[in-house]
C-alpha cells in the first residue's frame, strides 16, 4: 500500500438478497460536497475524479478498509461507475461466503450503514485564502471501497484530538508548509 494512502467517508448502502446472492450497493463518494477533514481543511471531490481510476485501478470491496476481499473488480465481482452523484460501486456478494454472512444482519438493521473509500489524490488543487484551506481532488488512485462501521467524516472530532496532541508533542510543521511539501513530492513523481 502507498504511504500517501487517504481514507474517507460517503453514503449509506443498500442491501437486497434473491437467488443470485446478496446485492450490495451504494456511493463510496459524493461530488462537490465540502467535507471537514480533521479540522485542517475542508475538502472536495470533483466530478471525473475516479474516471481514469475506474478502468485502471485494480479495487477491492472490504470491511472497514482491512480483511479479505468480498468482491474486486479485476475479478469482474466490482462494478464502480461515476454519476452526476458521485463514486457508485455494485456488487453481487456469496450469500455462503462467512464473511459475508456476519455482515448482512448488520447491514439490514441499518448497524453497518455506511461507505467509505481509500485513494491517493493524483491532481489536486488547494486554495489557501480560505480558512481553512480548501483541497480540491480532480483525479485519484483508488484503493478501496468499504463498508463502514465509523466514516472519516464522522470521526473527526475524536482525530482532531489526537492531531492537537501531536502536533503540541511533535511540533508538527504547519499546513501551509504540510501542502507544499505534498505538492513538491507530486512534482518529483511526475504526478502533476
Amino acid at each position: 500500500m502507498s504511504k500517501d494512502r487517504e481514507v474517507r467517508g460517503g453514503q449509506p448502502a443498500a442491501v437486497r438478497a434473491d437467488e443470485a446472492g446478496i446485492t450490495v450497493s451504494g456511493y463510496a463518494a459524493i461530488f462537490n460536497e465540502a467535507a471537514d477533514i480533521a479540522g485542517m481543511f475542508r475538502e472536495v471531490i470533483e466530478p471525473g475524479a475516479f474516471a481514469r481510476a475506474i478502468g485502471r485501478d485494480d479495487v477491492v470491496f472490504l470491511i472497514n478498509h482491512d480483511g479479505l476481499p468480498l468482491a474486486r473488480t479485476r475479478s469482474g465481482t466490482l462494478t464502480l461507475a461515476e454519476d452526476e452523484r458521485g463514486l457508485r460501486m455494485e456488487t453481487v456478494l456469496d450469500a455462503e461466503d462467512p464473511d459475508v454472512r456476519s455482515i448482512v444482519p448488520k447491514m439490514k438493521r441499518g448497524d453497518l450503514d455506511k461507505m467509505s473509500f481509500a485513494f491517493r489524490a493524483t491532481v489536486q488543487e488547494w486554495d489557501d485564502t480560505q480558512d481553512p484551506p480548501l483541497r480540491t481532488i480532480r483525479e485519484v488512485e483508488l484503493f478501496d471501497v468499504s463498508i463502514v462501521t465509523n466514516p472519516a467524516y464522522e470521526g473527526t472530532e475524536i482525530g482532531l484530538r489526537s492531531l492537537k496532541a501531536t502536533r503540541q508533542d511533535r511540533a508538527m510543521p504547519g499546513l501551509r508548509t504540510l501542502k507544499k511539501r505534498l505538492c513538491m513530492e507530486q512534482h518529483v513523481r511526475g504526478i502533476r
